[in-house]
């Protein structure tokens, strides 16, 4: 992928991070929930904790593009880090809260957390080795993590996320 193509993308993908996550039960007309998401059980200081951990990681996705396009790997190598490190859950849960995220959480939902982190490793990799080729495609794949855990878990709230045509292309 050529690196204006990246960028394309990445611009493309910064539009979907406009508003920060939240996540709901999707209900239809016909009364069926779809995509019930776990997230609403949790508890009101995690569900807290989770919104302004999303508000962080698209605060970081956002500042990695002036950083990219300028060629600082030292500041998207630094971006990329503190997400893999988790901007505030990591930092803040108690014992009883995380005990709380993975009893409550889908496995699919902890899962896609976990891939989306290893992306971000490997996109402070590709930035600290000056690879800019790779820190674009990581990027990219940072973004397409977003997507499907919005996807499946947000649809309320990206609303254009939720045809059948992008569920069904980001579903893994």
């Amino acid at each position: 992928m050529k690196i204006i193509d990246t960028l394309k993308l990445a611009f493309t993908s910064l539009v979907l991070f406009a508003s920060p996550c939240s996540y709901g039960v999707d209900v239809h007309a016909d009364g069926a929930a779809e995509n019930v998401s776990a997230v609403e059980a949790l508890s009101p200081a995690l569900r807290k904790l989770l919104s302004s951990e999303m508000q962080a990681l698209q605060s970081g996705m956002m500042s990695i593009i002036p950083a990219y396009v300028s060629g600082d790997w030292g500041e998207v190598a630094h971006i990329a880090g503190q997400m893999k490190n988790s901007y505030i859950l990591k930092q803040n849960l108690t014992d009883e809260q995380m005990h709380e995220l993975h009893t409550t959480l889908p496995v699919d939902f902890v899962s896609q957390d976990q891939k989306f982190h290893y992306y971000s490793g490997m996109l402070e990799h590709a930035a600290k080795n000056r690879k800019a080729e790779l820190v674009g495609f990581y990027y990219s794949r940072l973004a397409e993590a977003c997507v499907s855990c919005h996807t499946q878990y947000a649809g309320h709230k990206f609303p254009a996320l939720d045809s059948g045509e992008v569920a069904a292309e980001h579903k893994h």
